[in-house]
C-alpha cells in the first residue's frame, strides 16, 4: 500500500517538473517603443490556452483527494488487523480459563467418587456383618403406626423373605451359643493389622505364623517364623523371638533347611515345620528344636509344581494347614480334574487317614485355609473387598457357597492361614505381613478335636 502512495506521489511531482520545462521568457517591443517580458506556458494538450492549466490543476487535486482516501484505508485496516489480533487473544485467555476449571471441577468430582467408594464399601460391610447378627427378641412396647392394612402386600413378601435368609443357627436362643470360644462356623473377619513389610523383592510373598502347639522349651508360641518365598533355592527359615522383634526386623535365628521349599503352603505345628519339597509332591516334616529332617511322605497323586495351583499362581499345587484337628493338605489331583481336595494327615508319619473331594475347582479360588474342620476358600487375591465365598465341613461332608467380607489391604494375598490358639488369620499381601481378627459361632454340643 505504501509503494502506492510513493508511486502517486512521483507522478504528480514529474508532471510539474514537466509544466516547468515547457515554460520560456519572450521579449519584445509594444507600440510605444517600450520594452516587455512575457512568460508563456504550453497547454499539455498542446492547445495554448489557460483552461488547460486549469484541468491540469483539478486532475492533480482527484489524484491527491484519492491519494488521501487510499492512506486513510490503509490506516483503518492496521486498526482493524489490531483489534482482531485483541480479540483472538482475549477469547484465547477466557477459553484457557475454562479449560483450567474445568480441570479442577474434574479432580474434585474424582476425589468425591473415590470418597463414595470408600463409603460404600465399609457400608456394604456393615450391612454384612448386621445380617450375620442374630435376631434379637423385642420387649419394648409396639409403637401405633397404624392400621395393618396400611402395609403393602410387596412390602410384607420381602420381609418374610429377609427373615428366612437367616441361618437357622442365628435363632438359637442366648443360651445355647457362644461367640469366641471352641469351634464353630466362621461369622466375621475383620480389617487387616499389619505388622511388618519385607525389605527386598524376595519378600513379594512367602509364609509367617507362629505355632499354635509348640513342644519343648527352644522356641515358644510367641516365637514367629517366616520364609521368604520368591526365588529358585528357598531354605532359609527366619526365627524371632517374639513379634516385636519380627515386627522391627531382629530375628533372633536363621535356620538352613534340608531341602528347599515350594511356594508358600508351609506350616508349623507341634515344634515341627512342614513343607512341599520343592518339584515334588513330597511332604518334609523339620524338627525345629534338632534342625533336622525327621520324615518324608509323598502325598499320593497330589498335582505339583504349576498343575494345579491358586488362581494366583505361584506354584501351590499343595497347601498345608493346621486347625483345631490337627494337620491337613489342601490340594488336587488329575482325578479329580482340578476340584479341591482335602486330606487329613497324620503329624508324625504323614500319612493321609481320611481324603474328601470338594466341589470348587482349586484354581477359581485365591487361597485357602481349615477352620475347625471345615475348608474355608479366598474369592480374589487382588480384590481390595472380595469375599470368604466357599465352605466345605468335612463333618457332613457338605459344601455350599457363603459370603462373608474379606479384605486385602494390599492386593496381593498370596497366604491365608489359620491360627487357632489365637483365633486370627495370618496373611502375606504382597510384601506386608498382616492378620485378621476373626468371630466364631458356637453351638452347645459341638465337640473339639
Amino acid at each position: 500500500m505504501w509503494v502506492q502512495v510513493l508511486f502517486v506521489c512521483g507522478c504528480t511531482l514529474f508532471s510539474w517538473n514537466l509544466a516547468e520545462n515547457q515554460g520560456a521568457f519572450t521579449q519584445r517591443h509594444d507600440d510605444k517603443g517600450q520594452c516587455q517580458y512575457i512568460f508563456t506556458v504550453s497547454s499539455p494538450e498542446g492547445s495554448g490556452s489557460c483552461p488547460g492549466v486549469l484541468m491540469e490543476r483539478d486532475r492533480l487535486l482527484s489524484r491527491l483527494t484519492l491519494l488521501e482516501a487510499l492512506v486513510s484505508r490503509l490506516v483503518g485496516d492496521t486498526n482493524g488487523q489490531s483489534n482482531g489480533e485483541r480479540g483472538l487473544q482475549e477469547a484465547y485467555t477466557q477459553v484457557t480459563g475454562e479449560r483450567d476449571q474445568l480441570q479442577q471441577d474434574k479432580e474434585r468430582l474424582t476425589k468425591q467418587i473415590q470418597e463414595l467408594q470408600r463409603r460404600l464399601s465399609k457400608t456394604s460391610l456393615e450391612v454384612e456383618s448386621l445380617r450375620l447378627k442374630p435376631c434379637q427378641p423385642h420387649t419394648g412396647h409396639r409403637p401405633n403406626t397404624g392400621s395393618v392394612n396400611s402395609v403393602s402386600t410387596n412390602a410384607y413378601q420381602e420381609m418374610r423373605a429377609e427373615v428366612t435368609e437367616v441361618p437357622a443357627s442365628h435363632l438359637l436362643p442366648e443360651r445355647n451359643q457362644t461367640f469366641n470360644k471352641g469351634c464353630g462356623e466362621l461369622v466375621t473377619v475383620g480389617e487387616p493389622i499389619s505388622h511388618k513389610k519385607a525389605e527386598s523383592i524376595t519378600g513379594k510373598y512367602g509364609v509367617w505364623l507362629q505355632d499354635p502347639e509348640p513342644q519343648g522349651t527352644l522356641y515358644s508360641n510367641k516365637t514367629v517364623w517366616r520364609i521368604d518365598a520368591v526365588g529358585k533355592d528357598i531354605r532359609q527359615l527366619f526365627a524371632y523371638e517374639d513379634m516385636n522383634q519380627f515386627s522391627r526386623g531382629f530375628p533372633m535365628k536363621v535356620l538352613m533347611l534340608p531341602e528347599p521349599v515350594e511356594s508358600t503352603g508351609a506350616t508349623v505345628y507341634r515344634g515341627s515345620l512342614y513343607y512341599q519339597r520343592r518339584q515334588s509332591r513330597t511332604i518334609i516334616r523339620y524338627d525345629l528344636t534338632s534342625e533336622s529332617l525327621v520324615n518324608q511322605q509323598d502325598l499320593p497323586n497330589a498335582s505339583f509344581h504349576g498343575q494345579h495351583p491358586y488362581s494366583w499362581g505361584g506354584r501351590t499345587d499343595i497347601d498345608l494347614a493346621v486347625d483345631e484337628q490337627g494337620l491337613w493338605a489342601i490340594y488336587s489331583t488329575h482325578e479329580a480334574k482340578g476340584a479341591i481336595m482335602i486330606s487329613k494327615l497324620d503329624p508324625e508319619s504323614l500319612e493321609v487317614r481320611q481324603s474328601w473331594e470338594t466341589s470348587i475347582r482349586k484354581n477359581t479360588v485365591a487361597n485357602a485355609f481349615m477352620m475347625c474342620g471345615r475348608l474355608y476358600t479366598v474369592g480374589s487375591y487382588t480384590a481390595p473387598n472380595t469375599t470368604i465365598n466357599y465352605m466345605f465341613d468335612t463333618a457332613t461332608n457338605v459344601g455350599k457357597a457363603i459370603a462373608i467380607p474379606f479384605i486385602n489391604k494390599y492386593r496381593y494375598n498370596s497366604m491365608v492361614d489359620y491360627n487357632h490358639a489365637l483365633r486370627k488369620l495370618f496373611a502375606w499381601d504382597n510384601f506386608n505381613m498382616v492378620t485378621y481378627d476373626i468371630r466364631l459361632l458356637e453351638r452347645s454340643g459341638q465337640t473339639t478335636s
